[in-house]
């Protein structure tokens, strides 16, 4: 990553501002004033402060125009939350809110970037996969796709689970008449199905308030882990009223113990 360019974002990087002590106490002053002259003035006189904290970051193989940007969002904070009663240099609260953005900003990326060779062995079992549909009628076995072109059946497997885009808990997945289903309804919580969560807050009391339906929903919901669906089949009602009897008594629950 070459931090010696002089253009960066734009941004003429040998001709930045630099202020005086004296001029960010005159700045800050009237940016508590709500005066967004200042506050933009004051940002572009400490960009010098973002370039520095980017020579740490050297290693990385990010595009340095793209943690410019990223660097200059935790300046940005850091301008906005800064408490000059406190007697502390804006410099030094500012660096680990621009470093703090920075980390995040690796570590994310990190975390979702799938390499070129996984992906291509994740496409070459797409393709294969939809020609052997085409042929044969018939939904192939990872095993055949393997075979077919040529890896383990293990590096199909994580080929094609890494290229999947992750999913939120709160998606929609039924939306009809208001009552919106999510993919958390459709989970089963097995891990915490004994957890004694209610215990702490009178639940045994809020749930005496409900009606026998409502308790019983909220019972094989969260202490016998069932899905929204299973519950639907074992009380004989569709699954966008055990939904809307759920929120309901939830809600009921909440008010009960606020």
């Amino acid at each position: 990553m070459a931090l010696f360019k002089v253009e960066i974002c734009g941004v003429n990087t040998s001709k930045l501002p630099l202020l005086t002590e004296d001029e960010k106490k005159e700045l800050f002053k009237e940016i508590k004033k709500g005066n967004e002259v200042a506050r933009e003035k004051y940002i572009r006189g400490n960009l010098r402060l973002v370039l520095s904290i980017l020579q740490r970051f050297s290693n990385s193989n990010e595009n340095v125009d793209d943690l410019f940007q990223i660097g200059c969002i935790g300046l940005i904070k850091a301008v906005d939350n800064f408490d000059d009663t406190l007697n502390v240099k804006f410099s030094t609260y500012a660096v680990p809110m621009i470093s703090g953005e920075l980390k995040r900003y690796l570590r994310d990326n990190a975390a979702i970037r799938v390499s070129r060779s996984i992906k291509d062995i994740a496409y070459k079992a797409i393709y294969c996969k939809e020609n052997i549909i085409k042929t044969t009628h018939r939904e192939p076995t990872v095993v055949e796709i393997a075979k077919e072109i040529g890896v383990e059946p293990e590096d199909v497997v994580y080929a094609l689970d890494a290229i999947q885009s992750p999913v939120s808990l709160y998606d929609p997945v039924y939306d009809q008449g208001g009552d919106t289903l999510y993919v958390m309804d459709q989970i089963s919580d097995k891990k915490n199905k004994e957890e004694k969560w209610v215990e702490n807050i009178v639940l045994n009391e809020a749930l005496k308030g409900l009606s026998e339906r409502e308790r019983k929903i909220i019972d094989m919901r969260f202490f016998n882990g069932k899905t929204q669906m299973e519950i639907a089949d074992e009380i004989g009602i569709s699954q966008a009223q055990v939904s809307r009897l759920e929120k309901n008594a939830l809600k009921a629950m909440k008010k009960y113990m606020e």
